[in-house]
């Protein structure tokens, strides 16, 4: 039996100041992807401090598994957030908590199949990640540790959707700052005290994401505002899968693509750093390190972008187009501000943000630095794209934001780092990030200017509707 809303404008999301409502939902938003951005780069801090280059260089091999969990949180926790508030801004009550009962199913299932999966297959898979010899024992011990903290990774990052779906992106941020607290004091005391070097970092990683899935599972049991978990809804069903993956498949794809980045990445720089002065242990270790640092300007825009989600799910929903289009602008603006702010720290002091890994081999830094002025240039336009790739699901338009997330890593970069380097060597695979990031910059633009019109036209027919 439906259960509908009398009244679609009683939720705030409807009716509050869009500008107040994006601060609600936004910061806490940004604050939690900052949290883990800066949790995930002091694991890096530590490492290089206590281990050096080979250990930055094996948390460089397993970031692909960070991406992977990434893709899949994207896939069920996007998709079923923007299917809950879609379905809230229509008035069906229930459809909404049995697509959210749903979503909290298909993370803690998929969380343990990778997880599973990691543990069998932990050598090749670190072997096809790009791990050199040298760097092997490493990485394989860093990766099945945090193989175990995999399910409980997924589960509690996709938890936190639904949480700020709920209505409450406050307890979300505390949801991920406490495991974000736990895991940073854990590092140090873990590599600094107890000298357990890179296992004592790894067991850090994986108990504060057991605590922040308890944390969330609390919330969602004792604290909820309109989500309901009941034990029938908590069956996965097709249909709902279907609609909840049709929603989520963008981000999911950008991750994705962002895994077999760094892949191929690796494994160029593996290849042909071999061949040139720097041996194939100091890129991977370079990039390592400013992985890990642009991480921090990805997590403020997909933190800008995953804030605006139940705002434009839920008044797309509801029709009330000018707020779909107030929020977009407002997300854009703030991701190109902050894009620019990273862009210049990147230009003017590479050397700067480099020393805090504690690395200080001059061929070390003369790569890293060249790789962040050079890969990174176009810095300025690359926080567009997921921003654009997670509006078009928030309306619907899972198509559309699906072929945003596959051009800049699928479609571009890829293509570009086997080819460039054929050419050009070591250098080739540095200049396939800003030719890769432009691109992607132009097709994000065409798609949301095209959209824009069609919402437009929506609201023309809407308030003509309303007038007559």
């Amino acid at each position: 039996m439906q259960t509908t809303f009398t009244q679609k404008n009683e939720n705030p999301l409807g009716t509050e100041r869009v500008g107040k409502l994006i601060l609600r939902f936004g910061v806490p938003a940004i604050v939690s992807m900052l949290v883990n951005a800066i949790y995930n780069m002091t694991d890096q801090v530590v490492i290089g401090n206590v281990i050096g280059l080979l250990g930055i260089a094996a948390t460089n091999i397993a970031f692909p598994l960070m991406t992977i969990s990434a893709a899949i949180t994207y896939l069920f926790a996007s998709g079923g957030a923007s299917n809950y508030n879609l379905l809230l801004g229509e008035g069906n009550k229930e459809a909404a908590n049995i697509a959210a009962c749903n979503t909290l199913s298909l993370l803690a299932i998929s969380g343990s199949v990778i997880g599973a999966t990691v543990l069998i297959f932990v050598h090749p898979l670190v072997a096809a990640f790009g791990a050199t010899e040298a760097v092997m024992p490493l990485a394989a011990t860093y990766t099945t540790i945090i193989a175990i903290g995999i399910p409980f990774g997924i589960f509690s990052a996709g938890a936190c959707y639904i949480i700020r779906a709920d209505g409450s992106p406050r307890f979300a941020m505390v949801c991920t700052l406490s495991g974000a607290v736990f895991n940073i004091v854990a590092d140090l005391v873990t590599a600094f005290v107890f000298k357990w070097g890179i296992v004592g970092v790894a067991w850090a990683t994986t108990v504060g994401q057991i605590m922040t899935s308890g944390i969330a599972i609390y919330y969602l049991l004792r604290k909820a505002k309109t989500v309901i978990v009941k034990k029938e809804w908590l069956l996965p069903k097709m249909h709902i899968a279907k609609r909840i993956g049709a929603l989520g498949i963008a981000p999911c794809i950008n991750q994705l693509g962002t895994t077999v980045v760094q892949i191929t990445m690796n494994n160029t720089l593996r290849y042909y750093g071999a061949m040139s002065v720097y041996g194939s242990d100091v890129p991977l270790g370079g990039v390592g390190a400013i992985s890990k640092l642009n991480a921090v300007h990805m997590a403020i825009t997909i933190g800008i972008a995953m804030g605006c989600q139940p705002i434009n799910s839920f008044n797309f929903g509801a029709k009330q187009y000018d707020r779909v289009k107030k929020t977009l602008r407002f997300a854009v603006t703030s991701a190109g501000v902050v894009s620019v702010t990273v862009f210049l720290a990147y230009q003017l002091a590479p050397r700067a943000l480099l020393a805090a890994f504690g690395e200080a081999d001059p061929l070390y830094l003369e790569f890293a630095e060249r790789y962040m002025r050079i890969f990174m240039f176009m810095t300025f336009v690359s926080g567009i794209q997921p921003v654009v790739a997670t509006f078009f699901p928030s309306i619907g338009n899972a198509k559309r934001g699906t072929w945003i997330s596959m051009s800049r890593q699928i479609l571009f970069i890829v293509p570009l780092l086997l080819i460039l380097p054929l050419f050009f060597g070591l250098e080739g695979a540095l200049y396939a990030g800003p030719i890769a990031d432009t691109c992607a910059a132009c097709v994000s633009a065409i798609f949301v200017f095209s959209e824009m019109k069609k919402i437009s036209a929506l609201q023309s027919a809407t308030t003509c509707k309303k007038t007559v």
